[in-house]
Order: structure tokens, then sequence, then C-alpha cells
């Protein structure tokens, strides 16, 4: 597996420097970088900076909303090289269970192969929501039933998986071949009343939380790290993706990500 960051980890840094700061990742040893965001840079600026580096742009997070709205975010993303683009959260009525998830379900389908036809895989990136359920099963394995896995590649969060109630192990081994690119995030704590102001979600702040959830450093949490590498190794996966939604102990961002490299080759 290669191993990249989701840049979501360095959002403060990458306002400050965006070159600077994919040069101190490429520096770390990453080899390839997921995108939430360009900070108002074109493709094109974001291939060359790239290409110089030589960080691969595997991937990018993209709002559900812009996606479905314009196919020219679709065409940026394929210009600058990448192979997947994600959805990072989907409003309630695009899950499976509400109400309005079957005439929103085309859309989702339609959008799949538009992104193929721009040479891109649609992937769909879980936080703990969807494992609740609907019928008899989780929401999450009724989006993948739904949505053929030719068109719907299952960009797992081991964090949230494991935050859900579910086991991220046992999840690898059941979308085996889907799981191209899979996210490695650890934690401590708990799942905490409104622990989503950790990264802004309706407009709260970390100080909002009822509970003790944190996310870590990987090998720093309650994660089995080893055990995910091998899962992802005997599954396909080919690609690593750590992600730190937010710092924690009093460590930087940079500083969160450069120790989760460093334990991560460890075990791989």
């Amino acid at each position: 597996m290669k191993i990249g960051v989701q840049l979501y980890s360095v959002r403060d840094e990458m306002d400050k420097d965006f070159e600077g700061t994919l040069k101190r990742v490429k520096d770390m040893g990453y080899e390839c970088v997921e995108f939430a965001g360009l900070f108002g840079r074109s493709a094109a600026e974001v291939k060359a900076i790239c290409d110089k580096l030589g960080l691969i742009p595997i991937s990018a997070h993209v709002s559900l909303d812009d996606m479905l709205g314009d196919d020219s975010v679709l065409q940026t993303y394929a210009d600058i090289g990448c192979k997947f683009i994600v959805i990072p959260w989907m409003s309630e009525e695009y899950r499976p269970g509400n109400p309005a998830f079957e005439q929103n379900l085309p859309k989702l389908i339609a959008l799949a192969k538009r992104a193929k036809e721009h040479g891109l895989f649609l992937g769909y990136h879980n936080h703990d929501v969807e494992f609740e359920k609907t019928g008899d099963e989780y929401v999450l394995d009724a989006l993948y039933r739904l949505i053929p896995a030719d068109l719907l590649k299952a960009q797992l969060d081991t964090c949230w998986v494991n935050v859900g109630g579910a086991d991220p192990v046992a999840y690898i081994h059941k979308y085996a071949g889907r799981v191209d690119i899979l996210h490695f995030k650890d934690f401590a704590g708990k799942k905490s009343e409104n622990m989503y102001a950790l990264i802004g979600v309706n407009g709260g702040n970390k100080d909002d939380i009822v509970g003790n959830f944190e996310y870590r450093p990987l090998g720093q949490g309650l994660q089995d790290v080893p055990a995910l590498v091998e899962a992802a190794k005997e599954c396909g996966t080919e690609w690593a993706i750590v992600e730190i939604d937010e710092p924690s102990a009093g460590k930087t961002s940079m500083q969160c990500i450069k120790e989760s490299i460093d334990y991560l080759k460890t075990v791989l």
C-alpha cells in the first residue's frame, strides 16, 4: 500500500502555505494526497505542484452538492490527475431509510456514471451515522447494496466504523475488492454527544462536546492499527490514507500527521 494523507488534517497549514505544506507532507514520507479543497488554485496549478514534488494526487473529498451541480467540478479533479472523487458526507435525504432517498438514488447513480465518464471512481466516506439501522441492515450496507461496486467505492473510515459500533477489520473484509482507498484514523474515548463539533458541523466547536471523544495520531488511541493493516493487505487495498480531523494532546496538525506516518511505517 502507498501511504497518503487527507489534507483536511492540515487545512490550517494548507490555507497559509499551500505548496509549502505539500512539500512538508512529501518530506515526511507521504506518497500521495487526498484533497479537501483547492484553496483558490486552478487544476493546472495543483497538478504542476504535485508533479514538481513527486506527490500522487490520488483523490479528493468534494461536497455532494458541488458534484451534483456542475460537471466542471468532476473535470477539475480529473485534470489534476485524481483517480477517486469521494462524497465526504451526505445529508439525511440521500441516506437509505429516509423517505426522500428513493427519489435521490437515481441522482447518485447518475453522478457515479458521470464520474466514470471523466475517468474518476466515485467513492463514499462514512461517519458513524451510517451505522443506524434501516430495516434489518445498517444504512451503510443498504447504500452499498443499492449502488453497485463498479459505480461506488467504499472508502471506509475506520474510526467512524468503530465509533458506530461495528468492527472495522470485519468491514474491510466485508467489502474486499471495493475498498481501494482506506482511511486510517485513531481516537480515544467513546462516542460523545455533539462530537461533530470537533469539525465544526452545525456551527459547533470543540467546547460544545459532552464526553471524552477525541482524535489521536495513529498508534496512540484505541484502534488496532496492525489488524487494520493486515486486513487491508488481504483485501486488496492500494491506498492507506491518514486522517486526523482535529489535533489533540497539545500537538499541531503537522505533528499529528508526522507521528502517524512514522508509526504506520512500522506496521506496514
